[in-house]
């Protein structure tokens, strides 16, 4: 109500008069909660009386508007008509100009910054430290270090061209030049140093700026031991970027490489007494501290080293108990322990050794590999019972996935060992094995399995093992796993074994591989002589083979028929792809239908269109399909002259019942 009438006033006064109601309306703006009303205010006021703008930018100032306060700073001390009712020279409103826009980068988002700062430096060529000053604070609020620099050296650089103009005009001040020339050219070298410094300032717990500063100092061993020592004394590890345990294992390297393994001792010494904040970091230093003294074939003191590693503390933790220290964790450390067991085999004795490995093993922290180590051990040396138990200990301790290496390993060793001489014991381990065994492992071990009873068991065995692989291996696997089965039961029982196996394969394999199965087993009778059986078998894979796709099964069969068919049985096989051509055609037009409801039913859609997709393939319909293959099969053993069998006529008399019209049907 207050603004409407003032408004009111202003629009019905003249102008003359405007200067009565301007102050009461700024009064009353600047008091108002939201500054939003007072800033219109004000930008309608300037309109009439641009000459106070320095009282506008003030109350910008004053409630945190610096952006726009910018701005119209910078507006009038590029207008050389504006005169200061506060008295202050162009130089001056310059001045507050930088501060303001120096000490709040953050803030001053509309002006370049930069262009206006070096801009003064042309124009006050009296005032060049504050200006520069004021470039570097803006550079150093606003993150860009390596700036700040640069317009150090640039300031050094200007002063000195100054001084050389002076120099060449007045002659003298060559001392003072060349000072300044020294200065310059240290400054340009110490920049990496100096840039370090800062970020080290920024974050003194940067592991990674301490290790680049010690880099820095190259050539130069005390200055390098200094930074060492402030590194690892500044460096908190609970608070440190990067790994803080690899400033101390540096500054070890660095007494080592010199020469110095006393120096050396007593820095990984303080090193293993630091409270790191992971126990890996830790670890890495007993494990650097055991590997200095190896290089310089201190063998005994490295043994030492890691046995001090390893020792329980008076106070034991879990590894992963973050409220303990980590010098009361790292004896159940998997990276010391390892190194402490790879050092006894190479210099400790037998009984050291072992000791190790049931150590880690008692701890819970051994790992599939440091079973398969352990056991490896025991058996070069001839424990060969202690090996087999060591495998046992590391198959109570992991589950599936896990313990597949260790059963692979441990059945081939024990069959290696053994062979036939204690068959019993090595099925009842094949079958704790298989016990529990995820698919996608089952394959290696039963083919070890099928391989045992093989050469040391029964054959009938072999070939149960077989059976029991194609049911038991994962779905991607159980074609090449049949492939293996056919072909040992046919080394071993010869090729009319294989009937069954090829029956089941094709009852139970997907499309694709019971294509490949039924050629197979087609292309077997043939060669037996088993004209009919190899047709029948044709006539079986017909059915879900769709002529447009499997066009090499059609042209396989139609060559069979002209090597050993006549015109009759030529013409029953086109008439059965007609039929199977004309039933997939029915299915393909159905699934289109049933696709285009789907679009208006999306909860029906998966329902129908699987059903539907899946009709040839069924496993009722391929049993259906299999049992009568195996009928008609049995049918044509039971003839005495199976040359003289005509199926086209067998298939004449049961032709509804057939597999096309029992296909049609479903």
């Amino acid at each position: 109500m207050s603004r409407r009438t003032f408004d009111r006033a202003l629009r019905a006064l003249p102008v003359t008069q405007h200067p009565r109601i301007w102050p009461l309306y700024l009064r009353f703006a600047r008091n108002l909660p939201l500054p939003e009303t007072a800033i219109r205010v004000y930008r309608r006021y300037l309109k009439l009386s641009p000459e106070n703008a320095e009282e506008y930018i003030d109350y910008l100032r004053s409630c945190g508007k610096l952006d726009e306060a910018a701005v119209r700073l910078a507006a009038v001390v590029n207008d050389e008509s504006f005169v200061s009712k506060e008295g202050k020279s162009n130089y001056q409103l310059w001045h507050e100009l930088c501060d303001l826009i120096s000490q709040n980068p953050d803030k001053v988002n509309s002006l370049n910054v930069g262009a206006i700062i070096r801009g003064g430096l042309t124009r006050f060529t009296d005032q060049l430290g504050k200006l520069w000053c004021s470039l570097a604070d803006y550079y150093i609020r606003s993150g860009h270090f390596e700036k700040v620099f640069d317009s150090y050296a640039q300031f050094e650089e200007s002063m000195i061209a100054a001084k050389m103009e002076t120099t060449s005009e007045l002659g003298k001040d060559e001392e003072d030049l060349e000072l300044r020339l020294a200065r310059f050219e240290q400054l340009i070298a110490r920049r990496p140093l100096l840039l370090n410094s800062v970020l080290l300032r920024q974050n003194p717990h940067n592991v990674h700026e301490w290790h680049k500063r010690v880099k820095l100092y190259e050539g130069k061993p005390r200055q390098i031991i200094n930074t060492y020592t402030e590194a690892v004394q500044t460096v908190d590890p609970m608070k440190a970027t990067g790994k803080p345990s690899s400033l101390w294992v540096s500054f070890a390297k660095f007494y080592e490489e010199n020469e110095q393994l006393d120096d050396a001792r007593t820095i990984f010494e303080k090193a293993t007494k630091v409270n790191y904040k992971q126990v890996d970091d830790l670890a890495g230093v007993w494990c650097e501290y055991g590997e200095m003294e190896l290089r310089h074939e201190n063998y005994e003191q490295a043994l030492r080293i890691l046995r001090k590693a390893t020792a329980i503390p008076s106070k034991k933790a879990e590894y992963f108990d973050v409220s303990e220290s980590v010098q009361n964790r790292v004896y159940k450390s998997l990276k010391v322990w390892s190194m402490l067991a790879d050092l006894e085999e190479s210099m400790g004795t037998f009984q050291s050794t072992k000791a190790v490995y049931d150590r880690i093993i008692d701890l819970r922290i051994a790992t599939p590999q440091i079973i398969i180590n352990y056991a490896m051990f025991l058996e070069e040396h001839n424990y060969f019972e202690e090996s087999f138990k060591a495998y046992e200990r590391g198959i109570a301790l992991f589950r599936w996935p896990n313990v597949y290496d260790i059963w692979n390993t441990y059945l081939t060793k024990f069959i290696d060992r053994y062979g036939g001489k204690k068959l019993e014991r090595a099925r009842d381990l094949f079958e704790q094995a298989l016990d529990g065994c995820p698919a996608k492992f089952a394959k290696t071990i039963y083919l070890l399995y099928a391989k045992l009873e093989e050469e040391f068991g029964l054959a009938r065995h072999a070939m149960a093992v077989y059976e029991r692989a194609t049911q038991a291996v994962d779905n991607t696997e159980r074609h090449h796993m049949f492939n293996i089965y056919i072909k040992r039961a046919a080394e071993i029982y010869g090729v009319t074994y294989t009937r069954a196996i090829y029956q089941k394969a094709i009852e139970v394999l997907p499309d694709e591989h019971s294509r490949d199965m039924c050629l197979r087993f087609a292309d077997m009778e043939s060669k037996l002589g088993e004209i009919d059986r190899g047709r029948a078998i044709y006539s079986y894979c017909s059915q879900i083979c769709d002529p447009r796709m499997t066009a090499t099964f059609w042209q396989t069969w139609k060559e069979f028929e002209i090597r050993h068919g006549n015109e009759d049985t030529i013409r029953e096989m086109l008439r059965i792809k007609r039929s199977v051509q004309a039933t997939y055609n029915t299915q393909v037009n159905f699934m289109s239908s049933q696709m285009m409801k789907a679009t208006t039913n999306a909860t029906s859609k998966n329902a129908h269109t699987h059903t539907r997709i899946q009709t040839y393939t069924h496993p009722h319909l391929r049993s259906l399909m299999m049992n009568q293959l195996i009928s008609e099969l049995a049918e044509l053993a039971k003839q005495a002259n199976p040359d003289e069998i005509d199926i086209e006529d067998e298939d004449g008399d049961d032709e509804d019942q057939g597999p096309e019209g029992e296909l049609q049907h479903h």
